[in-house]
């Protein structure tokens, strides 16, 4: 790979600052958008006519992004090559009736999203942030990240068995937040306080999709500083390899195939949903591409049999103080560099021909890379990957980076994987 693609600890400490500015899918993809355009992209929007022209084009939908840089003289039936990845991670959102309260104490009131690790939300300063959809129709992206709200855990003289019997949490009553003190519900009065917070007039809010996040920066952590600990690495580590890979391709060499990042929303629940992977998003952007250009359904079934997507998430690597949770004879180690991602019953995407691909980009780009399967006796979780597989008929490889803590309001990795995935997913896109 050519010298000017690779990164180094740079790109930690810039991926750094995107995790603390994307506390929501929405500003996830609002900053990789902001990235794009000084790389030259152009935003498009779907209810218009799309040309053929060649250079760096995105679409946003929601809480996710799909960008491609079509390169000069790209014939309709040109494959594509797709860095997937997703924007959403568990946490604590804000219920259609938010204000909240009992005994004296200002609450909001909230839902689960995902599978977060409960506990880890106890006793954080937590931020609210997310969008607003105005009385026009017009939406605002909104961040109060400060100390605003906190869920606090029951102190153990009033759980005397939380130590030997582990802490029991239940969903509804114990992970309401606190943010203040009031004597009646309407008290709280959220919405007008967030209307307050951007200048708005009274009412003109009219609809939310608002979510907690904790305040605290990303750091380095160790004596050498060769671990990070931040939140919302899963997944938002690889929508910034994605981004950062995408530009620098952009910026080079003119590829042999189309490089493609698409960042969906709700992964966390399924990806069921207009801009998640089990949507008709990427396959109406891909299509609309080759339409554009000239192409006929023959050039797109020409374009999409010969596409690879690389499916990337985070994975697990090897816990020291649960070994035996993970397979015997595969544990991946941070700053061991990315991981492949591997299940025979398609909880992953990836098969022998895709590691090939993986194998040949890192190869190219100077990476290691790690294999992840998990123990027979502990299923694995699953990935945008094998629903873009069956979805689009692409061949998907599922891969990513190592880290502990997964799901927890704040997630540890090694501070060289993240360049490295970057450096791996610029080979690749290379074509």
């Amino acid at each position: 790979m050519s010298a000017p693609h690779r990164f180094d600890r740079g790109h930690t400490d810039d991926l750094m600052t995107f995790l603390a500015a994307s506390p929501t899918p929405y500003h996830a993809v609002a900053n990789a958008a902001e990235r794009l355009e000084k790389a030259g992209f152009r935003q498009v929007s779907e209810t218009d006519a799309w040309d053929g022209s060649s250079g760096g084009k995105y679409v946003l939908r929601g809480g996710a992004l799909i960008a491609w840089y079509v390169p000069e003289g790209a014939a309709p039936h040109t494959p594509y090559r797709i860095v997937g990845a997703h924007t959403d991670s568990p946490n604590l959102r804000v219920k259609p009736l938010p204000d909240s309260g009992a005994h004296g104490w200002r609450q909001v009131a909230v839902e689960i999203y995902g599978g977060p690790l409960m506990n880890s939300w106890l006793d954080r300063d937590l931020g609210l942030a997310g969008r607003l959809t105005l009385r026009d129709g017009s939406t605002r992206l909104v961040n109060v990240d400060r100390p605003l709200l906190r869920v606090p855990q029951l102190a153990i003289h009033l759980d005397r068995a939380v130590s030997s019997e582990g802490l029991k949490l239940d969903k509804q009553r114990h992970l309401q937040p606190v943010w203040g003190l009031g004597h009646d519900v309407h008290d709280g009065d959220l919405i007008a306080f967030l209307e307050e917070e951007l200048g708005l007039g009274a009412g003109e809010v009219t609809g939310w999709d608002l979510m907690t996040h904790s305040v605290e920066a990303p750091a380095y952590l160790g004596r050498d500083k060769e671990l990070v600990a931040g939140p919302r690495m899963d997944n938002l580590l690889s929508v910034h390899a994605g981004t950062a890979a995408l530009t620098a391709v952009s910026s080079g060499p003119q590829p042999s195939s189309i490089p493609v990042l698409a960042a969906f929303d709700h992964e966390e629940n399924g990806s069921q949903s207009d801009t998640g992977a089990d949507g008709p998003l990427l396959g109406g952007v891909l299509e609309r591409s080759v339409f554009a250009r000239g192409g006929s359904y023959e050039d797109r079934a020409r374009a999409f049999a010969g596409t690879v997507c690389l499916s990337s998430d985070t994975g697990h690597a090897v816990h020291p103080n649960y070994a035996e949770r993970h397979d015997p004879t595969h544990h991946p180690r941070v700053n061991g560099g990315p991981i492949l991602k591997v299940n025979v019953n398609n909880r992953y995407a990836t098969d022998g021909s895709g590691r090939a691909v993986w194998a040949a980009a890192c190869e190219r780009a100077g990476v290691p890379f790690q294999s992840f399967v998990s123990n027979n006796s502990m299923p694995c979780g699953t990935t945008i990957g094998p629903i873009t597989a069956a979805r689009h008929g692409i061949k998907t490889v599922d891969i990513g980076v190592a880290i502990l803590s997964m799901h927890s309001v704040r997630e540890l990795c090694g501070a060289d994987d993240p360049h490295l995935l970057a450096n791996a997913l610029v080979a690749f896109l290379e074509g």
